[in-house]
């Protein structure tokens, strides 16, 4: 469960008088006016036209006056273009807000909109540390509807990422929790050797199977249905990706993940670990790190956000070596400083004893 990519921090500096918390909390606003519209359909109404209020008003069957606000806070933030009485869609509106657009981002779109009644929720969750929805099972209808909505989080960000991490001498890339697959997608269009594998539920698995159809890299992909955080992985790999899993796992199961990932490395192989990390001595920054880990209260058991500190002595701990952070173009990253890596040591060389004439006797005896 993640958040929009390249996102700006919401808070820019520390809260320390009334009016820097008034308007941290009044941030509220604009999101629900954005949500609102969403909720309407607006921008797939609105479509190539240009409307004027009334006439808008009809066909959503709301109010005039409201709808007249609305579209004024709209065209403010410009996501609505207003000309004299009429209004229209920005490139943004007609395209990946409307549902009769090929670059419609319905899958995330449909996320983000029920994430404001889950937060509400959030009290529930801090008196219990439970999910808010603990006692209801993950359908698998959800789980197509969470997976469509991770591709259209990660259309842009992949190939940006990809573009940066070299695969260079490695055949096999294992996508471990990769849901639609679309990293793996990015790694193979970059790697025209690679093949790549995506290890997740099958519910997930069918929708990657859909999207890579579309695709010529489908050819080099296959597919591993596994529950990762309780079987063994099966096969061996020369690079494991492992991004935006990490949080949804608590320290122990996190832990023995790592383990299975270093029995399916070849020696050499690389762990590549990609999430909402957080950097500093005392563990709150960055903000929106520690802000997803709210996300991580609300939604899973024992998930969290971590620091890269805790996640090298994991890593360490499980047997990898050589862990160290890999530097991005700032702008291109999904999560500040997000990307770690970890080495399989290599194979121990054997060393042959040369035994003396005095060595074969003593063992004689």
């Amino acid at each position: 469960m993640v958040l929009s990519a390249n996102r700006k921090r919401i808070v820019t500096q520390r809260i320390t008088t009334f009016d820097e918390f008034r308007t941290a909390v009044s941030a509220y606003r604009l999101p629900r006016v954005l949500l609102v519209a969403l909720e309407l359909d607006l921008f797939t109404t609105v479509g190539d036209r240009s409307w004027t209020i009334l006439d808008l008003a009809k066909e959503l069957k709301v109010s005039e006056r409201g709808l007249s606000i609305l579209c004024r806070n709209l065209a403010a933030v410009g996501i609505l273009r207003k000309q004299g009485a009429s209004y229209r869609n920005s490139r943004l509106g007609a395209t990946a807000l409307n549902a009769d657009h090929r670059a419609y981002r319905g899958g995330y779109l449909n996320l983000i909109k029920s994430h404001w009644a889950d937060w509400i929720r959030l009290l529930e969750s801090v008196r219990s540390g439970l999910p808010i929805d603990h006692d209801t099972p993950d359908s698998p209808d959800y789980r197509r509807q969470f997976t469509w909505a991770m591709h259209h989080r990660t259309l842009e960000i992949a190939p940006a990422i990809a573009a940066q991490i070299s695969f260079a001498g490695s055949t096999t890339l294992l996508d471990l929790g990769g849901g639609p697959g679309t990293y793996a997608m990015a790694f193979l269009a970059k790697h025209p050797l690679l093949r790549a594998t995506v290890c997740d539920r099958e519910a997930a698995l069918e929708v990657a199977k859909e999207i890579a159809c579309t695709h010529t890299v489908r050819r080099r992909l296959s597919y591993l249905p596994l529950d990762f955080s309780s079987e063994p992985i099966p096969g061996t790999y020369d690079e494991i990706w492992y991004s935006n899993v990490l949080h949804i796992y608590s320290p122990e199961e996190n832990q023995a993940i790592f383990r299975r990932a270093w029995a399916a490395l070849r020696p050499e192989g690389r762990f590549i670990i990609q999430d909402a990390f957080l950097h500093d001595r005392e563990g709150v920054h960055p903000v929106e790190a520690s802000l997803f880990a709210v996300s991580m209260l609300l939604f899973t058991r024992g998930g969290n956000t971590y620091s890269t500190s805790e996640t090298t002595k994991w890593l360490k701990e499980a047997g990898f070596v050589s862990v160290k952070p890999v530097p991005l173009k700032k702008g291109t990253e999904d999560w500040e400083d997000g990307i770690l890596e970890a080495s399989v040591p290599g194979p121990r060389l054997k060393t042959t004893v040369r035994r003396t004439r005095s060595s074969r006797n003593r063992k004689a005896r």
